[in-house]
Order: structure tokens, then sequence, then C-alpha cells
């Protein structure tokens, strides 16, 4: 009995170890195992995410922008790859860094202030790809400046996928 209660206390601590929250915002590198939750929030799941999505609440996606390749010379003609999101989506790229210049931070306030037109309690889905802290850090610095309606959607586009919905091209959100 001893040796199945000792297998069972193993077997739990994965589950219960998790990726805690920092104190602060993570850098580098940004694709990894995240928190389940932001700010002691959890995350939402992806049937939760496609329901607020049907009821019409803003989405914003912080996917970097790509960035032209280093080395490329400037008489070279490059061409950025479409960025594909969830349909409707606000796209703020870059704004889910650990550090943001303040240009970037007004960015991300300014489209928040833009999507939720001014309502700080508005609710409002903040996305990128499954297992990105941009979107956390993003979620994160919201619920900082007092968006209490953000809710992170740590599976972004790729769980969305997963759900058999698809994307579309999207631009980025004027500055």
């Amino acid at each position: 009995m001893k040796r199945f209660a000792a297998a069972l206390c193993l077997l739990a601590l994965p589950a219960l170890a998790g990726v805690p929250e920092p104190d602060g915002f993570r850098g580098a590198p940004y694709r990894a195992e995240v928190p389940a939750t932001v700010m002691g929030q959890p995350g939402l799941s992806s049937d939760e995410a496609r329901a607020l999505h049907s009821a019409g609440v803003p989405f914003i996606d912080v996917l970097p922008r790509e960035a032209r390749p280093e080395g490329l010379p400037d008489d070279r003609m490059w061409r950025e790859k479409p960025h594909l999101s969830i349909p409707g989506s606000v796209w703020l790229p870059n704004t889910g860094y650990e550090a943001l210049p303040e240009a970037d931070a007004a960015y991300l306030r300014d489209g928040l202030e833009r999507v939720t037109r001014g309502d700080a309690g508005a609710a409002v889905v903040i996305f990128c790809k499954k297992d990105c802290w941009m979107s956390w850090n993003a979620a994160k610095r919201a619920i900082g400046w007092g968006f209490s309606g953000v809710k992170w959607f740590p599976g972004g586009t790729d769980a969305w996928q997963d759900l058999g919905g698809h994307l579309e091209e999207v631009p980025p959100a004027p500055r």
C-alpha cells in the first residue's frame, strides 16, 4: 500500500510543478513552456477563446514582425511574408518583448484603448502562438496598466488551428 501511495505522489509531482510566473517579464527564449496563469488569472482554453471570439470580443495578436534578414544588401529586394492570424484580430507586432521601448509600449496601450473603446474593464483576448512568452508579457503589461478585462489565450494561433479554425492575413495595426 505504501508503494502504491508513493507511486501516486510521484505521478502527481509533474502536474503540480508547472512553470511558475516570474516576478517581472520574461525574456529570450520566448518560445518555451508558459505558466497556466498570468497575474494569477488562468489562461483561456481553446473552447473559451472560441466562445469569446464568437461573441465578438476583440483579439490582439502580439507576435513580432519578421525583420529584414541581417546582411541582406540594401539593393536586394525583400518581401515580408504575410502574417496569418485569427480572423478579425488586431495585430500589434513587437509588443510582447521583455523590455519595450516607450514607442512600442505606447503602441500597445493605444491599441488596447482602441479595441476596448476606452473601457479598461472591457474583455479583450491577447495571444500569439502556443508556448510563447510574448503574449504572456503583453497580457501582464496590460493588466498592470489597469486593463482588467484582459484574457490571455496561451494556445494562440496553434490551438486555434487545432480546433479547426482557419487563419487569415492580418496587416499590422496603424501606429
